[in-house]
């Protein structure tokens, strides 16, 4: 596990944080390289039911290192500008596609690259004392690693503009009033609130979860029929699984199911 990264296993979680907290867990490519890649490994694993993404230390995230940005991350040369987003844009769009849920636990400060890692979560809690946005266009910028695109779709047309133009910062009340975040919970508790959430999801039928995931997020973009026709592609599917018949069995026994992810 790298450096930058760390990950446990409790129970049917898996539990990944964001390990800078000397830079307050400034994101370059690395990093966010790393963070994927810690997640991604609860895909072979079939008893890992859902991820937590957190961040040690004062914050989530200060957003970008604007060392990656000026070649100066680890003395090395710095990478083209295109390649260099490229990898990051890839990155978020491998963790969006993933089966397994993911949840995020946002404290404190969320700006920026920071915003766009958890826009790429399923869900986010964050605490009563977050700030989040995407400043970019204060320092001559846009969003670039996903930021307008998953805005755009999480909170809606005008109001992304609204907060892309503006720059502006929002509190966790008003990102929960427009559907930004999922949860806001008092300061040190956002942690467990995303883990109980998580470990909610997990009791469900692994199979049907990471159909019904993919489903919202592919069928966001196609029209009505399309989208119908997804879903009864995703249900025959189900139906010929094995935890679809323990969840009958389970319901006609008046019992909780056991599934097995199979």
């Amino acid at each position: 596990m790298s450096a930058l990264v760390t990950s446990r296993r409790e129970g049917a979680l898996l539990y990944v944080a964001l390990d800078r907290p000397e830079k307050r867990n400034a994101i370059h490519r690395e990093l966010l390289l790393a963070l994927v890649d810690a997640i991604a490994a609860a895909e072979r694993e079939p008893d890992v039911r859902a991820v937590v993404v957190y961040g040690e230390g004062p914050v989530f995230s200060a957003g970008v290192d604007f060392g990656m940005l000026t070649g100066d991350l680890a003395g090395e040369r710095a990478l083209p500008f295109r390649t260099l987003i490229g990898d990051m844009q890839a990155a978020l769009s491998r963790l969006e596609a993933l089966e397994k849920p993911v949840v995020g636990a946002l404290h404190r400060y969320v700006p920026g690259l920071a915003l766009e890692l958890a826009l790429a979560f399923d869900l986010r809690v964050a605490t009563a004392d977050a700030e989040l946005g995407l400043p970019e266009v204060r320092v001559g910028l846009v969003p670039d690693v996903g930021g307008t695109t998953r805005l755009v779709r999480t909170v809606g047309y005008a109001k992304a503009k609204e907060l892309i133009l503006t720059g502006r910062m929002i509190g966790a009340a008003e990102a929960l009033a427009i559907g930004l975040v999922n949860q806001v919970v008092p300061p040190g508790e956002h942690v467990t609130a995303a883990a109980r959430l998580a470990e909610e999801i997990a009791q469900n039928a692994p199979l049907a979860v990471g159909l019904a995931k993919r489903l919202v997020d592919l069928g966001s973009n196609v029209d009505k029929h399309t989208f119908l026709a997804m879903e009864l592609l995703a249900q025959s599917v189900l139906l010929r699984s094995e935890d679809a018949r323990e969840g009958a069995r389970a319901l006609a026994e008046r019992r909780p199911p056991r599934f097995t992810g199979r």
